[in-house]
This record gives C-alpha cells, structure tokens and sequence, in this order.
C-alpha cells in the first residue's frame, strides 16, 4: 500500500522534490478501537499465519501501546527506535516506488524527513544506523544501499532531514545538521512544547487569558515571539555547520500574513499550509517583496 502511495504521488510530482514524513502518530493510533475492528484483525491473522491469536492477549498488547500523552510520548522517530521495521518498512517503500520509477525514466525525487528529534544521535540513528556488540540498526542510508544493490540500479536522488519540533531541536540544530540536509520547523509542535499549552487548551482556559490580557491572540495562528526566537537560532545555528541548509516552515502558521513576513527575515526558504490557504500565503509574500522595495 504504500509503494503504490508513494509511486503515485511521485509519479505525479515527476522532477519535482516531494517531501515525505515518516510516520509519526503513536502505536495506539493504528490498533483496532472497536470489536468490530478487533475480530477482523484476529481474522485476517489467523488467515494470514495459519494460527488464530488469543483475543486476550491482543487486547492486552493494545493496552499496552496505548499512550496517555501521545503528543510528548512515544511517537515519532522514538517509534522507530524501539521497532525499527516501522520505518524500514516505510524507507524500503519510498526507495521501491523511486527505483520503479527510474526504471521508466521517470524523473523521482524523495526528500525523507525525521520526525519529532530531539537531539543528533537521533537523526544520525534513523538515518546511518548503528552497529554494537551483539546488535545493529539499518538506517535509511544502509537500507537504499541494499535495495539499490538487489535492484543492480543507479543511485536515486534523495535528501534526508528532519522537523524541528521540539525546543531541544531548535537549540542543538547545529549538531543536527550534520544529519540532515533540510529542516521544517513543525510550528503547532513547537508550539506546544514552548509553552505547554496544546492546541485544544486555546478553546478551554485560553479565553480566560484572553480576558486578562495575559496573552496576545491565538499562538496556534501567529507565532509566538518566543517560538520566532527558537526558530531564529536553529536557522541561523543550523547553517553554520551546513551553509545550504534547505528551511521551511511547515503548518497552518503559514498562511498567516504576519507569520510569512517572519519567514522571510528570518531566511527560511518556503513556508507550506493547507491548499486553500496557498493564495493567502502568495498574496503576503507579495506584499513584502512590496513592501521592501518601497523600503528601498
């Protein structure tokens, strides 16, 4: 199913980068949530393996995976360390529908990006792998390399990155850049990393805040100041270890007019939001270019 998702999109994409984030929805998201559910998964296991699972037993490992604060739990590339076959799956997918593509002269470029790192051990992890005493890691770059050698095929373009999502990202981007040729700053999580508040709180206590002036509008709609800062630093300390460090924002942060003028000053390359929002997003950047010509 992927393979086929992916060669489709860049098939439709051809000659153009497509950026594809690895999954990032904790375990608990892609389990059976109701009986119904349930049955036909222990079905299509018994079919598939010859022998059917205890029900029990499958609830209990549901149970097991279920996060109580998915936005700070084990999600992300954290996921792909503890079950590696996750993302080997996904990378091997992404690499498959590449080499397929080639082989019809087709022009596939993938840019495969990290996502929820929080330090450059991470990234170097998921990308390169790790050998230690008694175990190893294959990392994207390791599985490429085996497809490509089964295949017997020239090497596909492709980047690897990572979002910075998380306030220990932002600070470290220097060492993460060594990892990763593009970051995407995921402003919702950053968000709520930076100031503890998710985006479900703003329609709770947040107009309480409101009321009493303890903050400035929506910050899941123009950026925080505080958020601008961590994103100022990691673009700025991220190109002295790489000097073409590719850095967009991605999120609905980016068809703000506001937002967008940030985006520009601060040196990011693009900003990405929702198609709908595409036409808000042109019109304020036009407006700065404007704007700074004036200014000029």
């Amino acid at each position: 199913m992927q393979r086929e998702d992916f060669y489709g999109i860049m098939k439709v994409m051809a000659g153009k980068e497509v950026t594809i984030r690895l999954l990032d929805s904790p375990l608990h998201e892609f389990m059976p949530h109701n009986s119904d559910e349930l049955t036909n998964y222990i079905n299509h296991v018994a079919k598939v393996k010859g022998t059917k699972p205890s029900k029990a037993d499958i609830t209990a490992r549901i149970d097991a995976l279920h996060e109580f604060n998915p936005m700070l739990g084990h999600r992300g590339c954290r996921i792909a360390v503890s079950f590696p076959e996750i993302y080997a799956m996904q990378v091997k997918a992404i690499f498959e529908a590449s080499y397929k593509l080639r082989s019809e002269r087709i022009d596939a470029r993938p840019e495969i990006m990290v996502p929820i790192v929080m330090n450059a051990a991470e990234l170097k992890l998921i990308a390169y792998g790790k050998k230690i005493e008694g175990s190893s890691y294959s990392g994207i770059v390791d599985i490429e390399e085996a497809l490509r050698r089964d295949l017997k095929a020239r090497e596909v373009e492709y980047k690897i990155g990572t979002m910075i999502e998380l306030p220990a990202a932002a600070l470290s981007a220097g060492e993460i850049a060594k990892y990763g040729r593009f970051f995407s700053f995921g402003t919702n999580d950053l968000t709520q990393t930076t100031l503890g508040i998710s985006r479900d709180d703003f329609t709770t206590f947040m107009p309480d805040y409101t009321l009493f002036d303890l903050i400035n509008g929506n910050p899941f709609s123009t950026l925080d100041n505080r958020v601008k800062e961590l994103i100022a630093i990691a673009t700025d300390r991220g190109r002295l270890t790489r000097p073409d460090l590719v850095c967009g924002l991605c999120g609905e942060h980016g068809a703000n007019p506001e937002n967008v003028r940030f985006c520009m000053d601060a040196g990011l390359n693009y900003v990405s939001c929702s198609p709908y929002s595409v036409p808000i997003a042109l019109l304020a950047v036009a407006q700065a270019e404007i704007a700074k010509d004036e200014a000029k």
